[in-house]
């Protein structure tokens, strides 16, 4: 079968290793830009909303240019040192910019002024931003309907402006909910340049239609053109993403040079129901391509980026040569890499999955690269393209966190830089807009710092398969108690089923090897939030499984290796009548047989609890004791209100612990995430009772404050360091939840911060 659903002139390749090749030079994070840094004077970052969709770059490389539609204007970010972009200001619109591109001295932005999508309408702004300090809009044109995505030739003589005049998504059109067609038709403007600012053709730009592709577009009266890009032979090509082809355009001579069906494509062991956990068993057939971003390949080749919108989206992206022939294909390999990274959308599932929406295209080092964004994912695949006569071959690199929907991809080969603008800014969810900055060297690869293999799966028709092992929101981290090089993790309700992983931390990046789903009865176990994992000195684990104040229960699990479920223990019934939603987050064990002893972390204050008190609980498996320590937390330092917890906990030998103690913030507004130690030496811990008797206070110090720790990925501070283990070995690692890639960029740090007994001398705490 042709998984193509197009008949291909070239060879197809598909090859996804899932780390950079030894040798090769990789890209790294450097630097993060919060758009809010950029807002004008008595702009408060707390309540304004701030974007980068599309990012540019001046002529002399040293300033990017972004737009910002929640600000209606364009914003400059210096960049004479990479590692340190600094906000340097912006220009006010008087529409929404969709797309800017600088030619010489000269910004050019799309801006949309439709308040009536029957009438839509918009003009083009040309900013001279030189210098960037006096910036300043000095001309416009109107234009005949609502732009979307500007390119500039590579000789510097047009500018093509797509105007999309995009379809009203609540509108039935033959029975669809946002069909087509729906006019006004969208089309192409050519704009000629002089170097001197506003075109030349300014009042009268050449209009291309995009109406003549019956027989390749599926409502050839209303094109919807949605990006754009231009070659060096002045051949532009435009994407009409939900009419699922393409088209060529002679922009020097304003006309359209031919129409090509962008096809379908087949993918196979990929995930269409949204049930809360991450199954690769399905397959899909013939599914319309539906590129978004388009970018050329020198002059013979484009490569589109397979969103979808109406009825596809192929979850990856192809190479097509000028006849409109598939060249190569991804298939399902892109979101395989996406699952094996963490950062699969499982909420997406039966949409579009990934939604790979952004294409790049640079050339460094004589290697052409390509660059595509997974709008949904928070990364950016980077893919070596290299041709052997008419053979293409689109071979894995590696893959970049970015901020949350990344729009806009730049790359800059002659500064050896690569910049990605995302656009959520929702300060609810902890994700603000940022633009991320990556040097290409030879470093050591940064990212990622944990991924999964690959194993060996068998279909319902016996087919044999490698498939990644999928994970994300890991909640808990522990050692293996033999094996210093192993952990376990767990994560929480964000999945259905609940499992443990095991984690080889001697591979860079760490490698989760496996994971043993939990079961009761025989039965897999869906009912269970798991925030912490213990592994017993005689075999098996302790886990807890945090409740909430809608029924489900605080839990300390006993589980054997093999993820049988022992042992199920409720807290107290008079200390259960104190519930409040934060609960168990986090769990260690001392001792065995007769001397085995269980502690447990609250995250928060309950009922009981004086403020800024939180408790520790000891559980004694012989006797199904509890006892009860108090712990102080610190009170919230950020502007943003919010509270601090604890997240987990470890025994450190004695009768000394370390815990994880952090705020609900992230990014600039994340203050404490921090690693104290305790000890219960001299302390007795008493039985819960109402009213709550006087429980001893455990004296804290610190042991380390963590945000240097999270800044140094260079990303925005993550908010849920959740995860904390100290090996046989001593060496101590954290890791964050990334919330399942809901409402979050999907990034993991799993970091290794050193030997204990170094930390504490460290600390002057040995």
């Amino acid at each position: 079968m042709n998984r193509l659903g197009l008949t291909a002139t070239a060879v197809i390749f598909a090859v996804a290793p899932f780390a950079a090749l030894a040798g090769d030079d990789v890209f790294n994070r450097i630097a993060t830009f919060p758009i809010f840094e950029n807002l004008g004077p008595g702009q408060d970052p707390l309540l304004e909303e701030t974007v980068a969709e599309i990012v540019a770059v001046a002529s002399d490389n040293m300033t990017l240019v972004y737009t910002d539609s929640a600000q209606e204007r364009i914003g400059f970010v210096n960049i004479v040192n990479p590692a340190a972009p600094a906000p340097a200001g912006f220009v006010d619109l008087s529409g929404e910019p969709t797309s800017v591109i600088v030619v010489g001295d000269y910004a050019y932005a799309g801006a949309d002024t439709t308040s009536d999508l029957d009438f839509p309408e918009g003009y083009l702004s040309v900013i001279d931003v030189v210098p960037v300090a006096g910036a300043s809009e000095v001309g416009t044109c109107d234009l005949p309907g609502q732009p979307d995505s500007v390119a500039a030739s590579p000789d510097g003589a047009y500018l093509a402006v797509v105007l999309e005049n995009q379809r009203d998504e609540g509108e039935i059109v033959l029975g669809i909910e946002g069909g087509l067609p729906q006019l006004p038709a969208g089309e192409l403007l050519i704009f000629e340049l002089d170097g001197t600012g506003v075109p030349t053709n300014c009042l009268a730009p050449t209009r291309v239609a995009l109406t003549g592709g019956a027989g390749f577009c599926l409502a050839p009266t209303d094109p919807e053109p949605e990006f754009v890009d231009i070659n060096s032979n002045n051949v532009a090509v435009v994407t009409l993403q939900e009419n699922n082809c393409n088209v060529l355009v002679d922009v020097a001579l304003g006309s359209v040079i031919g129409f090509s069906d962008a096809g379908t494509a087949s993918l196979q062991n990929v995930d269409i129901t949204e049930e809360d956990v991450i199954t690769l068993v399905d397959d899909l057939a013939d599914v319309l391509r539906e590129p978004d971003a388009v970018g050329w390949i020198g002059d013979e080749y484009y490569a589109t980026a397979n969103e979808g919108d109406l009825d596809g989206g192929s979850r990856g992206f192809t190479i097509y040569d000028t006849s409109g022939a598939v060249a190569f294909e991804s298939f399902e390999l892109f979101e395989h890499l996406v699952v094996q990274h963490g950062h699969y959308p499982e909420g997406r599932s039966e949409n579009k999955g990934n939604e790979p929406e952004g294409i790049e295209v640079g050339i460094f080092d004589d290697e052409t690269l390509l660059f595509v964004g997974s709008e949904r994912s928070g990364v950016v695949g980077v893919y070596e393209v290299r041709k052997r006569g008419k053979k293409v071959r689109a071979k894995f690199r590696q893959m970049l966190p970015t901020g949350y929907r990344p729009e806009g991809l730049l790359a800059i080969p002659s500064r050896d830089l690569f910049v990605v603008a995302a656009e959520e800014d929702a300060l609810d969810d902890k994700v603000r807009a940022a633009i991320s900055i990556y040097a290409y060297d030879n470093e050591d690869q940064e990212y990622p710092t944990i991924v999964s293999r690959r194993v060996r799966t068998v279909d319902g028709e016996g087919d044999i398969r490698r498939l990644p092992i999928p994970w994300g929101a890991l909640s808990g981290l522990a050692p293996d108690r033999k094996r210093p090089h192993i952990a376990y993790s767990v994560h929480d309700s964000a999945y259905g089923e609940t499992g443990i992983f095991k984690i080889n931390l001697n591979r860079d990046p760490a490698l989760i090897l496996s994971k043993t789903e939990l079961t009761r009865n025989g039965e897999l176990v869906n009912d269970l939030d798991l925030e912490g994992i213990t592994q017993r000195r005689g075999g098996g684990f302790w886990l807890v499984s945090e409740g909430n104040d809608g029924g489900r229960e605080n839990l300390l699990i006993r589980a054997d290796s093999n993820g049988v479920i022992l042992e199920e223990i409720q807290l107290p019934v008079s200390l259960k009548a104190q519930l409040v939603r934060f609960g168990l987050e986090g769990v260690t064990v001392t001792g065995r047989g007769a001397n085995e002893r269980v502690y447990v972390a609250f995250q928060r204050e309950w009922n009981d609890d004086p403020d800024d008190l939180v408790k520790i609980g000891q559980y004694n498996p012989n006797t199904g004791d509890w006892a009860f320590f108090h712990y102080p937390i610190e009170a919230p330092l950020s502007d943003n209100g919010g509270w601090v917890g604890l997240s987990s906990i470890d025994a450190i030998g004695g009768d000394w612990f370390v815990v994880i103690e952090r705020d609900n913030q992230a990014g600039a507004l994340a203050t404490i995430k921090r690693l104290y130690v305790f000890s219960i030496a001299g302390l007795t811990p008493l039985a819960h009772a109402t009213p709550l008797p006087a429980l001893p206070v455990v004296s804290k110090s610190l042991l380390r404050d963590l945000i240097p720790d999270l800044e140094a990925p260079n990303g925005q501070v993550l908010e849920k360091v959740e995860g904390l283990s100290i090996s046989k070995s001593g060496e101590l690692c954290i890791v964050n939840d990334n919330d399942a890639v809901d409402d979050s960029n999907g990034e993991t740090q799993l970091l290794c911060l050193g030997e204990i007994e170094d930390l504490l001398e460290e600390a002057g705490l040995d």
